[in-house]
Parts: C-alpha cells; structure tokens; sequence
C-alpha cells in the first residue's frame, strides 16, 4: 500500500459509514471494561457525525467551499485558444469482463460531455484523456470510447493511461503538452485542488470545470432538515477533497 492509497483509507475510515462501524466497535469494548460513559459518549459521538453529515444544509455547505472557488477560477479562464483540452479521470468505469463487459458511466460522466461540447466549440484541436487503471482498459481508453460516441474524432483524441491519482495525472499530462496551453476539465468539486497541483506543476492551465453540484433554492424547505443518503454522499466527497487540499503535501514534488 503507497501513501496515497493509506491516506485516502484513513479518510475513508474517520468518515460514515466506516465510522459508525468503528465507533460502535470501540464503544463495546469500553463497555466491556467497564467504561461505559466513554462508551456512550463514543456512541452519541459516532451517531451525531452521521446525522450532521447526512443533512443536506451541511453537505451544501461543505461542497460550497469548493465549488464557490471553482467558480472563480472559471471566470479567470480565457474564453480561448489552447493547445489541448485535459479531461481528468474519475467520469467513467473501463470494463472488466467477464464481469462487468462494458465501460460504465460515474456520477462525474459530466467531465467528458463538458470536453466534447468544448471540443466541438473549437477551444482546442485535441483532447487528451488522462487516467489508468489496472485493468486490461484504462480509464483512458474508456473515455475515448464515450468521446467517440459523443462526436470526437478518434484522430483528436490522445490517451494518457498510465496516472492512478490527480498527481500522476498533472505529471503526465505535464510531459505530453511540454508547455502547451491547456484547458482542464474536472468536477467543480475537484477543481481547486486540480488547479493547485496544475500551477505546482508550472503547467499553463485554465479551469474548465463541471459536474456541478449545488442548486440553491432547488429543494423544498422541509427536506433540509431530513437526514439524506446524497447528503452524506456530498460531504463525504468535500471533506475528502477539503482534506486532501489542506494537509497532502505530496503535490510539491510536481515542482520543476
């Protein structure tokens, strides 16, 4: 296991549901060496995590931090030209047959519709599609697939399917456009640590972003007090981001 992979585990733990499941877990160990006020503070503690994170206020508010400087990022952005449009990996699934004998599309499959309609607007003569995966398909060599579907020419569309994470993809990509302008496409969510490693990287990048989350006003007023799967969803997916924009430190080694 590479420090990434333990790092985003750790996060993955101190979040629900995993922390839940360990909460409990410790709670009735406590109990059982007769610490049980520790045990119910760990339980009370465990439980209201899960519900704050799971009100769609909270989740809003979590993903806001992100996509607020998404925003702002996107207005600084030249409206053209650029040698290539860089669309991150994490929008689609390669096939895994016999299992699963397809590519499948991931709630962050607005990525590659966002670089085709960028594409065929005439922002740049190629896209590349940075992403790998362990599998007999990179994610590359999916999003090239959908690309296709989509309207882009095989011929525009260069694949980097070697990166397993953000950092490997900036540094990838660095190599393939050797200077060049790019225009990079990702989640609104991933953007600001996108772009932070992009500007580490000495790369000439503008924000592109998509797969926009928050619609203010958009929900009955009622529902912002029920608990919610997708509120949950949302601030795990920002704290994630949140986290690994303020403490990982990895990105200086893209520095030139």
């Amino acid at each position: 296991m590479n420090t990434f992979q333990f790092l985003k585990l750790l996060v993955q733990l101190a979040l629900p549901p995993a922390s839940l499941a360990i909460g409990l877990l410790l709670a009735g160990i406590l109990a059982l060496v007769g610490l049980r006020r520790l045990a119910r503070v760990v339980v009370v503690l465990a439980i209201a995590e899960l519900f704050l994170l799971s009100l769609p206020p909270v989740a809003d508010a979590l993903m806001a931090t992100l996509e607020d400087k998404s925003r702002e990022l996107a207005k600084a952005a030249p409206a053209c030209c650029y040698d290539a449009i860089v669309v991150l990996g994490g929008g689609i699934g390669p096939a895994l047959p016999p299992h699963i004998p397809d590519p499948y599309l991931t709630d962050a499959a607005d990525r590659m519709w966002h670089a085709a309609r960028l594409y065929r607007r005439g922002l740049a003569p190629r896209i590349i599609a940075s992403g790998g995966g362990g599998g007999e398909m990179s994610e590359a060599a999916a999003m090239r697939d959908f690309l296709i579907d989509l309207g882009v020419p095989a011929e525009a569309i260069v694949l980097e399917g070697e990166s397993l994470n953000t950092i490997e993809n900036i540094r990838q990509v660095r190599a393939l456009v050797k200077g060049g302008r790019i225009a990079l496409v990702t989640s609104a969510s991933h953007m600001p640590r996108a772009m932070r490693l992009a500007r580490t990287a000495g790369l000439n990048a503008a924000a592109f972003p998509t797969d926009w989350v928050i619609a203010p006003g958009a929900r009955p007023l009622w529902r912002n007090w029920v608990p919610t799967i997708s509120g949950l969803s949302i601030s795990s997916l920002a704290l994630v981001e949140i986290l690994a924009n303020t403490f990982d430190r990895r990105g200086e080694s893209l520095a030139p």
